[in-house]
């Protein structure tokens, strides 16, 4: 499987302290991954480098098959390139449906005029029916997005994002807050689109972990401390020691 993003040696201080310490990582065009480990791991920032949003004191972060660099790239730029990110906390637009916010994410002229005379197409709308189909809220499409369940807004976002056709999807504690049917199936939404793009998921619960079935990248101090299964991590001392002892 080819790479579709490798981070290579990088390292990110912030007034003295290293927040990412020589941090290699790569993954496949088509993987899902789980990313954990102790809070201060340098889950968070690793996620800023790639998007964006913090800039690397020295190493590489190279993007796609013409293996570009996103050092220097600005966050739109990023984004554009095939980067989405999802936060903790769900940002939908609350006095719009669930149509219309999934509408208002698809890959389109974001010009003024165009978002100002922009009528969805019978394409679009096959495209929202399939998006809605995918996160499970065909039946909510009417709906305004601000009386959603926490869990149906995580969903609704993650098809905002999907919306965006991203090649890698970075999504952070989607279980957080979430009832056990909740995350049942937002593990269900984030296997099917691992089979199209890179998903990450940075999390700490590890029964949800454990659900996901994949590849785990275990960091600590900035650095990968173990990586492999679920399994293989979790018998790791190391890994026991900083994480799991605790």
């Amino acid at each position: 499987m080819s790479t579709l993003l490798e981070v290579s040696g990088v390292t990110v201080s912030f007034d003295g302290f290293r927040a990412i310490n020589n941090l290699s990582f790569q993954i496949a065009k088509a993987e899902l991954r789980a990313v954990i480990g102790p809070n201060g791991a340098g889950k968070t920032t690793f996620m800023d480098i790639v998007t964006g949003k913090t800039r690397p004191d020295t190493g590489q972060i190279l993007w796609g098959d013409k293996s570009v660099s996103l050092i220097g790239m600005s966050e739109a730029r990023i984004a554009q390139a095939g980067i989405g990110r999802k936060f903790q906390k769900p940002t939908v637009f609350e006095e719009q449906t669930v149509q219309e916010n999934l509408l208002m994410a698809l890959r389109k002229d974001r010009g003024p005029l165009a978002v100002l005379f922009f009528r969805p197409s019978r394409a679009d709308l096959d495209r929202i029916a399939e998006l809605a189909a995918q996160i499970g809220l065909t039946d909510t499409l009417p709906r305004v997005s601000g009386e959603l369940s926490h869990g149906q807004k995580q969903w609704l976002e993650i098809g905002m994002l999907l919306a965006q056709e991203p090649q890698l999807l970075l999504v952070d504690e989607p279980a957080a807050g979430m009832t056990p049917a909740e995350r049942e199936k937002t593990t269900a939404i984030l296997v099917e689109a691992a089979k199209t793009r890179a998903v990450v998921v940075v999390e700490h619960d590890m029964e949800f972990v454990r659900r996901l079935n994949c590849k785990v990248t275990v960091l600590h101090e900035g650095a990968v401390l173990a990586e492999g299964s679920l399994d293989h991590v979790t018998k790791n001392q190391d890994v026991i020691d900083v994480y799991l002892g605790r």
